[in-house]
């Protein structure tokens, strides 16, 4: 039989689309052409296959060789479809059987000895593949990470010889098996850590049991670094879905996944000289950026108002949407950006505005414009904006008794039990509808929010934020309304604000 066919995957941001590789071999002068769109790591797969084909002491066909990749418009990149033009090959020209190709999607790179080799984005091809009902047979490099997919059959190969062996049965690979410990909970900084700073730890707990963004304001050195990366420790564990969304995120990204932080949620700390395209993701092939890599997790950005004005922006529509939609002439990706914000800033140029110890050497109008290089829509979009003053120095020294990162988790978890049994989301995510259903206030604190809000001078969109924080607070304290102390303490974490004197921004 001249014609052959095998299934494969390509990567379209964080999906996997099929990909039929088909191999029909025909009289003529011996050539081998690829079509269907593919990119230049895909053409010169020819090089590769034939010399791995021979090496391996199969008879490269001297015919005329014709692979096609359908859908002819899905544009194909990659090393990936290295193997399964080898076996389509292979087939057609009667060296393999093909009776159990159609039962498997390959994915995998040759070496020209013969070897496979690793690629990118192996896991949401395998969540595909499970879908699809079909075995994925992989290089031994990729096999953990494609466990990770419950309820998939996986098969491991080293050599292509090993994938020929396995189609003619003799002998078959075995199902891999994960080496992937489960049920561990990676090593975190733990909030223990930290001297002090009470107040800001408070609003850390507040912030992770709502899913609130938060901004720390203080001098340099005071521990607002340490205290966001410490953050993720106090979130509550993902769940298996939340778990494989993240991985698949990174599994595409150009680091890869590391299988050391499965079920870790994500900590990104870009620096400030990042660009908008590091922050979001893009380039010719759209690949995941900080946003996206951040999905379920933290992401921290360090020195905000040193961060470009444009690039700050692009964040506003990802942390409304938790989505980010990346737009080429020929292709379109699309990759989930629910993150949480946490920013931390020097109050003045200087840094050193309210400090204790140094006097700050900053004008009114230079606070001001250092201030304002960080835009009105943006903070609209911090639930939480908070001081953290210099500590001192005599809570440095000796022991002192600090709660750890497990006694504040499980009152976070407590809480985010609490809104998923009542609205089936944490309440950052909560719409003006179910705001209104469960954020219910008494005459006399609607009058006290509306006073502070003319006050502070705050849009609608900051009212509902105060009012979600409140909503957060009232659930670490078990409450089921919202009380008059609990409404207070969310106005309190308004720094920003309290320092504009309620001017307009």
């Amino acid at each position: 039989m001249s014609l052959a066919l095998v299934f494969s995957r390509a990567q379209a941001g964080i999906d996997a689309p099929l990909v039929s590789v088909e191999v029909h071999l025909s009289n003529g002068l011996p050539s081998l052409s690829i079509v269907g769109l593919p990119e230049a790591a895909v053409k010169e797969s020819k090089d590769r296959v034939r010399g791995a084909l021979i090496n391996s002491r199969f008879e490269f066909p001297s015919r005329r060789i014709t692979i096609n990749l359908a859908p002819a418009d899905l544009p194909k990149e990659g090393g990936r479809f290295d193997l399964p033009i080898a076996l389509g090959i292979l087939a057609a020209s009667g060296q393999i059987p093909n009776t159990h190709l159609t039962r498997h999607e390959f994915l995998g790179e040759l070496a020209l000895g013969g070897e496979l080799r690793g690629i990118r984005g192996v896991l949401p091809a395998a969540l595909a593949c499970r879908e699809a009902g079909r075995a994925l047979l992989t290089p031994q490099a990729n096999a953990d990470e494609a466990t990770l997919v419950g309820e998939l059959k996986v098969h491991a190969a080293a050599h292509l010889l090993d994938v020929c062996a396995h189609l003619r049965g003799s002998p078959e690979l075995q199902a891999h098996v994960s080496r992937i410990p489960r049920g561990q909970r990676a090593s975190v900084p733990d909030l223990s850590e930290v001297r002090g700073q009470h107040h800001a730890k408070r609003a850390l707990e507040i912030a992770a049991a709502g899913g609130h963004n938060l901004l720390l304001i203080g001098p340099p050195g005071t521990g607002k670094t340490m205290l966001a990366s410490r953050l993720p420790g106090i979130l509550p564990p993902m769940d298996e879905a939340e778990a494989i969304e993240t991985a698949a995120v990174a599994s595409v990204s150009n680091p890869g996944l590391d299988l050391q932080q499965w079920g870790v949620r994500p900590f990104r700390a870009p620096h400030h000289t990042a660009s908008g395209v590091a922050l979001v993701g893009g380039g010719s092939q759209p690949r995941p950026g900080e946003i996206s890599l951040a999905h379920n997790g933290v992401l921290f950005l360090d020195e905000l108002p040193e961060f470009d004005r444009r690039v700050l922006e692009v964040l506003r529509e990802p942390l409304e949407s938790g989505r980010i939609t990346i737009s080429r002439a020929a292709r379109q990706a699309d990759f989930p950006a629910r993150f949480q914000l946490v920013a931390a800033m020097n109050p003045c140029p200087c840094g050193y505005l309210g400090d204790s110890e140094r006097a700050c050497a900053c004008t009114t109008e230079q606070v001001r414009r250092y201030r304002a290089r960080v835009s009105g829509p943006l903070l609209d979009r911090v639930d939480m904006q908070i001081e953290v003053p210099r500590l001192p120095h005599r809570l440095l020294r000796g022991e002192t008794s600090e709660e750890s990162s497990q006694l504040v988790g499980e009152r976070v978890s407590l809480a985010r039990v609490r809104q998923q049994r009542r609205q089936g989301k944490a309440n950052n995510a909560m719409t003006p509808k179910e705001i209104t259903r469960h954020c219910a206030l008494s005459d006399s604190d609607h009058g006290l929010l509306e006073k502070a809000l003319e006050h502070l001078g705050l849009s609608p969109r900051a009212y509902h934020r105060i009012l979600k924080v409140a909503r957060t607070i009232a659930d670490l304290a078990d409450s089921d309304s919202i009380l008059t102390a609990h409404l207070t303490e969310a106005i309190s974490y308004r720094a920003l604000d309290r320092g504009q004197g309620g001017t307009h921004r």
